[in-house]
């Protein structure tokens, strides 16, 4: 008998702002997943033009939610603005953060890796 545990990628992909209007919308969004272990949470900001600091309380209030669940929650396609405040918060070094969708999906290749031997 073979058990296989199929990754379930929940997709949220926020418009706009997320400010104090879009963020509680987000949060909003993100509260109506029940969490469960191994999920993926990817938030696409692709078409995420702004971000203040009060549109980082649903991102990290979700972060918190995912870790506590076993989920894991990732950011792609961060645009210039958003990565600007992300940098300024330092949360940049908080959260996975991939270029694209598919970059969550594609497995690391370091070709500086030397074997011991």
């Amino acid at each position: 008998m073979t058990l296989t545990q199929e990754l379930q990628v929940i997709l949220f992909k926020p418009q706009g702002s997320i400010d104090l209007e879009g963020g509680k919308a987000l949060s909003e969004q993100m509260a109506g997943v029940v969490p469960q272990a191994h999920q993926l949470w990817v938030i696409d900001l692709i078409k995420v033009n702004f971000m203040d600091s009060s549109g980082l309380v649903p991102l990290v209030k979700g972060l918190k939610a995912a870790r506590q669940s076993g989920c894991r929650l990732v950011l792609c396609n961060v645009q210039t603005p958003v990565r600007l405040i992300l940098e300024l918060t330092q949360l940049d070094s908080v959260f996975e953060i991939f270029h694209t969708y598919e970059d969550i999906f594609t497995p690391v290749k370091d070709n500086n890796l030397v074997l011991a031997g």
